[in-house]
């Protein structure tokens, strides 16, 4: 008897990822060159949904994709990755449309690479703005800050910063809601657990800006960083900087120019930028002018 041909990788049944496939996604990572960034994976495959296409030897995964839901009103597709030996044969596409059918009618956003942007637009994505990537060391402006107790105070902006607290969740939850524009509780309340450092702003009491550093290979990345300016921005910067000796990295909102600016004017050197894209909506809710960096382009 003769054995059933096997089907192409590109007819493979999609299945939901769990955490017992967070080495397959880092190796997948891996072998586009990207960071393994299992601490990464580990917070997608929990408070997200990942899905995969698994190799027709058992070995691995050939595709993943993952999605973090924020209810009825906006979810976030990010992490398509397809293993190199895999590539042109159609499996992105295929996953991307699995993918779009889970969704239904809630509206897609996510951050795309040049290497994908032209698949997404088949797909009927569009393109609604752009992120700046900058890396690099940290240069502090000399005599620019006082470290007291733990907090930091910028005396040329009069911005103070200090060390989240487990009882300001509720107040960056409230915050946090007009300038992404739907409700990411389930993502922020991971962040303390997430995040190396997580540094809040506050005047008179009230909370007007948060900030995350959270490890990815030899760096740290800063996100989610939102500020009420620009001014609370460098702030809250400048105090995640200050206590990290790696290399930082941050997608910046491309419409926050002068916080670029700055951030090269400190050491950080420009890199890659992303395209941000939307379907079934004609662009992100909420308030672009307070949101300056995404916590990963993988969950906006």
């Amino acid at each position: 008897m003769h054995s059933p041909s096997p089907l192409p990788l590109v007819d493979l049944p999609v299945r939901r990822l769990t955490r017992g496939d967070l080495v397959s996604c880092a190796d997948l990572s891996e072998d586009r060159g990207w960071p393994r960034d299992e601490h990464r994976w580990a917070l997608l495959l929990s408070a997200g949904t990942g899905y995969g296409i698994a190799a027709p030897d058992g070995k691995g995964l050939v595709a993943a994709c993952v999605m973090t839901s924020y209810g009825a009103g906006l979810a976030a597709v990010g992490m398509l990755l397809v293993a190199g030996r895999h590539a042109r044969q159609g499996i992105a596409r295929r996953l991307m449309r699995h993918v779009m059918e889970e969704a239904g009618s809630t509206p897609l956003s996510l951050y795309a690479t040049p290497q994908g942007q032209r698949l997404y637009e088949e797909l009927g994505f569009a393109h609604v703005g752009r992120t700046e990537r900058a890396h690099g060391r940290f240069r502090a402006e000399a005599r620019a800050s006082a470290v007291v107790r733990g907090s930091v105070e910028l005396r040329a902006s009069a911005v103070a910063t200090r060390p989240a607290a487990a009882d300001d969740l509720r107040a960056m939850v409230q915050l946090d809601l007009p300038v992404f524009g739907v409700d990411r509780t389930h993502i922020i309340a991971r962040l303390p657990s997430f995040s190396d450092r997580l540094q809040v702003a506050e005047e008179n009491g009230e909370l007007t800006g948060y900030a995350g550093l959270w490890p990815s290979d030899d760096d740290h990345v800063v996100g989610p960083l939102i500020a009420r300016d620009t001014a609370t921005a460098k702030a809250l910067v400048t105090a995640l900087a200050a206590t990290t000796d790696r290399p930082l990295r941050i997608d910046v909102d491309a419409r926050h120019e002068e916080l670029l600016s700055w951030l090269v004017e400190r050491g950080l050197e420009p890199g890659s930028g992303t395209a941000v894209m939307t379907y079934g909506v004609p662009d992100l809710p909420g308030d672009a002018t307070r949101r300056f960096a995404p916590l990963t382009v993988a969950t906006g």
